[in-house]
């Protein structure tokens, strides 16, 4: 091709590039290079998208509904949502909306409760939106008893923390035998009220790992059957929908178990209106379950003294 006509077909190319993705394109070694996603917003950007979040959910939710309805409401493209914090199984976002939480927290605009229900505080309901430079300078401002060191220190105590067990648990999770984790499930389901729970774990059948009868009220029960991922990355879509394949005609529910998480496509696969209904549990589920049942853990409860100076000073 003469040396005039590969100069044109460029020119309208990277023409015709730069008015499709815009800003998005920029050239790097003689290389044009699309950058199809936004970066991951910073827990001070989640403040007010969690504020209306809250607002929308009638003014309280779980964090699971909370953490849904902010991705949903800011339309997160994929590759955000499903980005791991880490090693995972935590993804980056919920890791920085519990970071938010926290902040608003401290705030004074948020409560939560021992069954983690957060809402937004009796006295804040009017509240749509906050400055978060204010939010996070008063935050910083407030200072421990001990040495005035910045409560900014231990920030996590609420929530992030907690973490670091769940990480752990999730790591010696991986590393037990598959016939091991599905005994360990197979426990949890009986623990949790199921009955008749077998582990069948056979090759070829679609990948089928257990069966068990849930019956609600002694009157309605039904047939779940199970399947047992010890993975860290995430369940796909795919997967569900090969997991459905194996329910039909077989079960009334299936349940899906992972030590890892589940992206964006999965959770909305296994929801899918006229399609088997498959309940999903990740490792962060599954880890707050083992802790409920209290299975292969305890609980220590620190001693936390607190002296109220203002009571002195009045004596």
């Amino acid at each position: 091709m003469p040396n005039d006509y590969i100069s044109v077909y460029f020119f309208i190319h990277h023409f015709y590039e730069m008015h499709i993705f815009g800003k998005n394109l920029y050239r790097q070694n003689n290389k044009f290079i699309v950058k199809l996603s936004m970066e991951i917003p910073q827990y001070n950007e989640l403040f007010n998208p969690l504020i209306q979040a809250l607002h929308e959910l009638g003014g309280s939710g779980s964090i699971i509904e909370i953490n849904n309805k902010v991705i949903e409401q800011q339309n997160y493209p994929i590759d955000i949502v499903d980005t791991l914090h880490g090693e995972g199984p935590t993804k980056e976002i919920e890791y920085r909306l519990a970071w938010a939480r926290t902040y608003l927290k401290k705030y004074g605009l948020l409560d939560n409760s021992s069954r983690g229900v957060w809402s937004i505080s009796n006295d804040k309901h009017d509240t749509k939106t906050v400055n978060p430079k204010e939010v996070v300078d008063f935050v910083k401002s407030l200072k421990k008893n001990k040495k005035d060191q910045v409560i900014e220190d231990s920030i996590e105590d609420d929530e992030i923390e907690n973490k670091t067990w769940q990480q752990e648990l999730i790591e010696l999770l991986l590393t037990i035998t598959p016939d091991a984790f599905e005994r360990l499930v197979q426990r949890i389901l009986r623990e949790s009220g199921f009955s008749q729970v077998e582990v069948t774990g056979k090759t070829g059948d679609g990948g089928i790992d257990g069966k068990g009868i849930f019956k609600i009220a002694g009157l309605i029960s039904f047939n779940v059957l199970f399947q047992c991922k010890r993975w860290q990355n995430s369940v796909t879509a795919s997967d569900i929908r090969d997991f459905r394949g194996a329910l039909q005609g077989r079960a009334d529910k299936g349940l899906f178990v992972t030590t890892g998480s589940f992206t964006r496509d999965a959770i909305k696969e296994a929801s899918r209106d006229g399609a088997t209904p498959i309940d999903l549990l990740d490792g962060e589920t599954l880890s707050n379950k083992i802790k409920e049942l209290k299975l292969g853990l305890s609980i220590e409860y620190v001693e936390r003294i607190k002296i109220n100076n203002k009571w002195f000073e009045t004596i």
